[in-house]
């Protein structure tokens, strides 16, 4: 959530008028997050969120608002899309495809606790168990099409020995047949500082506009790197225990799961890697950019090939 377009207030005012939310009272850019621009509204009637997308087609955009919504109907504390006049979720601002959605309290927790870590990892299983029932289907934006891209672009600007930590990488997950497990719809970015606590409760889970259908064990691999990471790249045994185990309560994980574990592990790690880099590497012009340090995840990966904390049984 960085800022590279500004809407201008007289412009956002206007917009507002075709919700029935009242008057436009403030706007404050969002600096945190990396993909698109958002702002805090606040009205004469509430708080929102207003989002305008940089990069993504609008096409693709209507999966990801219909996704936030089913979960919101399902009672999961998800931003809720606000319709317009038009009863229209999505409308244009500045050029850009933009929504408003609500906004959900609480604050993020960068140091959690087990307890907290039990509570996202039944948050997640819970989101999984809601999407059965989501009935729109999109391909992880972020899969090995785009890691494959990615990797092309990248590699002329890497160092020789991370150009060839890359390239074993991609071989390996070449190689790993997913075919057996379980997918759907997941978030696909679920890190701490896309959950919102208010005490040990969690009051918002935000940004799903990396959403696909993939496996629902890469949600759990992207959650586990982030949440129960130590420093180092290794894993706290007691963080990832807690969060493995609520989510396991809830949807238990199969044979093929457990089975491919270690390499979904490490694709998060990829994943994640590579969009740090190419966001170091080839950025874009914005009025307030987070760039996010790549060299965090490139240690992730190599602790995942060296050891991986198992899945309970």
């Amino acid at each position: 959530m960085s800022v590279f377009t500004l809407p201008g207030e007289e412009a956002l005012a206007r917009w507002l008028e075709g919700y029935a939310i009242g008057r436009l009272t403030g706007c404050a850019g969002i600096a945190a997050g990396v993909q698109n621009s958002n702002f805090f509204v606040t009205t004469t009637l509430g708080r929102y969120v207003l989002t305008l997308f940089e990069d993504i087609a609008r096409a693709e955009l209507p999966y990801y608002l219909h996704l936030m919504a089913h979960l919101a109907r399902h009672g999961l504390p998800a931003p809720a899309p606000v319709a317009n006049r038009d009863n229209e979720y999505l409308g244009t601002l500045a050029g850009k495809p933009a929504v408003l959605v609500s906004r959900l309290p609480g604050v993020s927790e960068m140091n959690p606790s087990p307890a907290q870590c039990a509570r996202v990892g039944a948050m997640l299983a819970a989101v999984h168990l809601a999407g059965r029932s989501y009935g729109r289907r999109q391909a992880n934006p972020r899969g090995a099409r785009w890691r494959a891209r990615t990797a092309a672009l990248l590699r002329p600007r890497l160092p020789a020995d991370e150009a060839a930590l890359l390239d074993a990488e991609l071989r390996f997950q070449a190689r790993a047949d997913l075919a057996a497990l379980p997918a759907g719809a997941i978030h696909a970015d679920l890190f701490r500082d896309n959950v919102l606590w208010t005490g040990e409760y969690i009051g918002g889970v935000l940004d799903f506009y990396f959403a696909g259908h993939d496996a629902l064990l890469l949600d759990v691999a992207i959650a586990a790197n982030d949440w129960c990471g130590a420093p180092g790249g290794v894993l706290d045994a007691p963080r990832a225990q807690a969060l493995l185990a609520a989510y396991h309560a809830a949807r238990p994980f199969t044979a093929a799961e457990r089975a491919a574990w270690p390499a979904l592990l490490r694709a998060a790690a990829l994943r994640f890697w590579l969009s740090r880099a190419a966001d170091r590497h080839l950025p874009r012009a914005g009025e307030m950019v987070l760039v996010k340090d790549p060299d965090e995840y490139r240690d992730i990966l190599r602790q995942r090939i060296l050891s991986v904390f198992p899945l309970p049984a």
